[in-house]
């Protein structure tokens, strides 16, 4: 009597490995568009992640740049970081992103590779005001969405390894626009750049700077 308890264990058992491996698809699978569209999709962002629709502008303007090199301040769970993450993997470059946050670090981190991004996007912990200026190299796209008081500082640290004709995205410059006062004031008068405020998504009621590297 206890052989066939014993099979239904083995067999329950075995359901529960094949179900658990079902929810990791092969990488193949992670990497294909219809996985990565569902994921995105079903996705459970917070009020800190990026919207879809700004999420959406940001891997275009990424692709239409043909974008190398690019840096994250702020990521969150890594909503953005993915959809950044895909435009990189298109244009052959990479991602740093930069989060302050242990825990969100690794959720970044764990999201990224469950679409397989991991090897398009780098994620790194620590003070982005003490991290930016370990990165080494030219960049040619930043995206700021953390400290917004502190967004001059972030730009200031990373201008100097900016190529011409790279593009700088700030979020939220519209219901924080107070908060950044400074550096509104210096992407829309400095003759080095470009900017324009732009609505990409209604969801939050807010927007995003543009600016576009001149020299």
């Amino acid at each position: 009597m206890k052989r066939p308890h014993r099979t239904k264990t083995l067999m329950t058992a075995a359901a529960l490995v094949s179900s658990a491996l079902a929810a990791y698809p092969a990488d193949s699978d992670k990497k294909s568009p219809e996985f990565r569209k569902e994921f995105l999709e079903r996705f459970q962002r917070t009020g800190l992640n990026t919207t879809p629709g700004d999420a959406m502008m940001l891997r275009i303007l990424i692709e239409s740049r043909g974008a190398k090199r690019g840096v994250e301040v702020g990521a969150a769970s890594g909503f953005g970081a993915m959809n950044m993450g895909i435009a990189f993997e298109r244009t052959g470059g990479h991602l740093y992103s930069l989060e302050i946050d242990p825990k969100r670090a690794e959720e970044t981190r764990q999201n990224l590779r469950k679409v397989g991004l991991e090897s398009s996007v780098s994620v790194v912990e620590g003070d982005a005001l003490k991290t930016l200026p370990t990165l080494t190299g030219e960049f040619d796209f930043v995206f700021l969405d953390a400290l917004k008081q502190d967004y001059m500082k972030y730009l200031k640290l990373i201008e100097p390894k900016l190529k011409p004709g790279a593009v700088i995205v700030a979020d939220n410059v519209i219901v924080s626009e107070k908060a950044m006062a400074d550096f509104l004031a210096y992407v829309q008068t400095s003759p080095n750049f470009d900017t324009v405020i732009i609505r990409a998504s209604s969801e939050k009621g807010d927007g995003m700077s543009v600016s576009y590297k001149i020299r």
